[in-house]
């Protein structure tokens, strides 16, 4: 037979579904949600020449592989830490405070790995201007250390900003510790980071394991952003490093984010969060500073670090939890309402018990595969009696969850699987009216420049945009 005849198209296409269909009975086996396993097992079945190379790149033949050894570095962290005696002394001489609403997060306690503390204080800090400044200032007044970690860094006017503050801080003796993303900050280029070494600055990109293959995984990313400077100060928040969340790029701007600043115990939490990710990349512990004293009063704060290596879904379930606490209200900003069913019912239900659920959400797209399938979600959202709000000016990036009137929660997790499942991410958790009413104040400016998504505007949505929607969501569990 001739193999190299006119028969070798039919032969080539054959190869490709028996391909894909070994691909789709993996996928079956490994792939976390039955939504993904469905979504991948159908696409490479019937259409492998589209997703089977899409498949070796966004699925998890190799993820698993991943969080195993991500796993076995944490563990070797906190071993470390332990012989530091790092987290005893946070832990024993520093309890969370009596707080009827901590007590309705019934699950946090265990949910987060990190433990609430009292006596933190903390500064809301709205769009890129009030964030960087505040960021780049505690820098200036470094004298130890700083902990700089984003999921982007662009060499942009701000990135070189950066870059030029972090060399002259070196240059006066301090200990300078980045970390980016290798997938986020794909383009940042070698010279950037070469100079900041040379400069003694110590860098490491957050990446997979070493390995040519290992460079199409692309799942295994970091979309933390954690800054920490002489381990008294803590940033964490959306925003990343880069001019367009400065408001500076059309046509998504303005930019609308949100970072808090910290002070307090909870920013040793902030410390071994970054010390775990820096461990990763470095094998070796960043300096963990503690100050001598703390005040005697503040705010509770929890940090709650989450990612695929965790025991079990600690974004998802933290979203589930919240929802389920409130009694009055749950507001939630995300630049992506890509939920899953469990989040989605615990959203339906607080409608049904009465609570007062409002959503947030970007009314320009910046990934219109994804748009689109926020779009049939929300659509959903108000068919569920859920108040869905577009932001009118800009980009709406922020990540925001607002329960009742003391809860509050700002970081870098989105309303999506990506952040359920894939990304690692941080959250702020506070409980305190005074702050909860300060980002209440400023949800309220934001819905008061949104349109509310109305029945009638659904019902008038063109069946072709209904249509684009719904492949988008098809394929949602693994955008």
């Amino acid at each position: 037979m001739d193999f190299f005849g006119p028969h070798l198209l039919a032969y080539f296409i054959a190869t490709l579904h028996f391909l894909g269909t070994l691909a789709a009975i993996h996928a079956v086996l490994t792939v976390r949600t039955a939504q993904g396993s469905i979504a991948w097992a159908l696409s490479l079945m019937f259409i492998p020449y589209l997703t089977l190379i899409p498949y070796l790149i966004f699925g998890r033949s190799t993820f698993d592989a991943y969080i195993q050894a991500r796993r076995q570095a944490n563990q070797e962290m906190h071993k470390a830490i332990t012989e530091l005696n790092w987290r005893p002394w946070v832990e024993e001489a520093l309890a969370a405070r009596n707080s009827q609403a901590y007590a309705s997060l019934r699950a946090m306690p265990k949910l987060g790995r990190m433990p609430c503390l009292a006596n933190n204080q903390v500064r809301l800090l709205i769009n890129g201007e009030a964030t960087f400044s505040a960021i780049f200032e505690a820098i200036r007044s470094a004298k130890t250390a700083v902990l700089f970690q984003f999921f982007i860094i662009h060499d942009d006017e701000l990135g070189r900003q950066l870059h030029a503050l972090l060399k002259e801080k070196a240059a006066e003796g301090v200990s300078i510790f980045v970390l980016y993303d290798r997938i986020g900050s794909h383009a940042l280029p070698h010279r950037y980071v070469q100079s900041l070494r040379d400069a003694g600055v110590q860098v490491k990109a957050f990446a997979t394991r070493s390995g040519w293959l290992n460079r199409f995984q692309v799942n295994f990313r970091n979309h933390r952003k954690i800054v920490v400077v002489d381990g008294i100060t803590g940033f964490v928040g959306g925003h990343n490093v880069g001019d367009e969340y400065m408001g500076k790029k059309p046509p998504l701007a303005p930019w609308r984010d949100t970072h808090v600043q910290v002070s307090g115990p909870v920013v040793a939490c902030l410390q071994e969060s970054f010390a775990e990710d820096w461990f990763w990349a470095a094998r070796e512990l960043p300096p963990l500073l503690l100050p001598d004293t703390y005040p005697d009063d503040g705010v509770l704060c929890q940090l709650l670090a989450s990612g695929p290596a965790d025991p079990y879904e600690t974004c998802s379930l933290f979203f589930v939890e919240a929802i389920h606490a409130a009694t009055e209200r749950v507001w939630i900003t995300s630049p992506y309402f890509i939920p899953d069913e469990a989040v989605f019912a615990a959203l339906r239900l607080a409608v049904l018990r009465g609570v007062d659920v409002r959503l947030l959400l970007p009314s320009r797209p910046d990934h219109r595969i994804v748009y689109a399938a926020s779009s049939l979600y929300a659509i959903e959202a108000v068919r569920a009696g859920l108040r869905v709000f577009r932001y009118k000016p800009g980009f709406l990036h922020q990540k925001v969850v607002l329960v009742d009137s003391e809860i509050s929660a700002i970081g870098s997790a989105n309303l999506d699987n990506r952040s359920f499942r894939l990304n690692f991410e941080v959250m702020l958790l506070t409980v305190d009216d005074t702050f909860a009413s300060q980002v209440e104040q400023m949800l309220l400016e934001d819905f008061a420049q949104a349109h509310e998504i109305s029945q009638e505007e659904n019902r008038q949505t063109h069946r072709l945009q209904q249509l684009g929607m719904r492949v988008a969501r098809l394929i949602s569990p693994i955008l």
